[in-house]
């Protein structure tokens, strides 16, 4: 269970504190929620429910650098993800971003981003589609990792590529 204080990732709203424990009646029925606030805005409250599954499963703890630094010495090793049939491929993307799984995540940015240069190469360009996916993917993680490395969002793709293995 998650404390006052602890940082959490929130699906895709982004890092999130935790603030308080509060009851609330959204529903018409007094429940415990949690309170988040982005760490960047004081602006995006989130209230999640304490004892739902379901909304709970969308939390989950912000990875330290150890975490960070060990995903990143792996993406390499890490497979692709295409599949050719447009739909299949969106629903398999949209259950990755859902799930929020870290490899599966550098699965798809690295996918995408193969994709993107092969089709680039031949003067196309990707699926306005797969670039949505790609974006959320990205902004997922280098959000999380940006917060873990205590560096700008905008460091992340240099912080990378200089520890890739």
């Amino acid at each position: 269970m998650y404390n006052v204080d602890d940082v959490v990732m929130y699906g895709t709203f982004g890092i999130c504190k935790i603030t308080a424990v509060e009851k609330r009646n959204f529903t018409g029925e007094e429940q415990e929620y949690f309170v988040l606030r982005h760490v960047n805005s004081d602006k995006n409250v989130f209230y999640v429910p304490t004892d739902n599954e379901a909304a709970l499963c969308k939390l989950h703890s912000v990875c330290s650098k150890s975490d960070v630094d060990a995903l990143i010495s792996h993406m390499n090793s890490e497979k692709l993800i295409w599949i050719d049939n447009d739909a299949k491929r969106k629903e398999e993307y949209s259950r990755i971003i859902k799930d929020a799984d870290y490899h599966e995540i550098i699965m798809l940015i690295k996918t995408l981003y193969l994709r993107r240069k092969e089709l680039g190469a031949a003067g196309k360009k990707l699926r306005s589609s797969d670039e949505n996916y790609l974006n959320l993917a990205e902004n997922m993680l280098f959000e999380e990792f940006a917060y873990a490395l205590d560096i700008e969002r905008s460091e992340v793709v240099d912080y990378i590529e200089k520890h890739i293995a």
